[in-house]
């Protein structure tokens, strides 16, 4: 199976988001090949959470999970370590007050 680079793969998704009005961006750039994604949702009222892709040793599928979810200053502190143990790491930060990220949808969980 042929897997997309990962700068490819954040520019595909920011566009998803774009033309359903939910407004996300590059907070920190990581490793335009094979850089791990964090994603950052954030609704608007000092919640959030933080999903990162995960990969099933069984079944080899590779989804998004939820590695963290509670007030901002914790997400941030969440990514900040991450990030400490992981300086190829992408982040990026969705706003949207529904809570919508379209990590689910087709084409975005590969």
């Amino acid at each position: 199976m042929i897997r997309l680079t990962s700068d490819i793969w954040v520019s595909a998704y920011l566009t998803r988001l774009r033309l359903v009005n939910i407004q996300a961006f590059v907070v920190a750039r990581g490793d335009a090949t094979a850089g791990a994604v964090l994603v950052k949702l954030n609704t608007l009222d000092d919640k959030g959470r933080v999903f990162q892709r995960s990969f099933d040793m069984t079944t080899g599928a590779r989804n998004w999970i939820e590695l963290i979810a509670g007030d901002e200053p914790e997400l941030d502190a969440a990514i900040t370590r991450q990030r400490s143990y992981d300086p190829d790491l992408w982040v990026i930060e969705v706003e949207d007050r529904a809570g919508r990220h379209l990590l689910g949808e087709p084409g975005l969980s590969e």
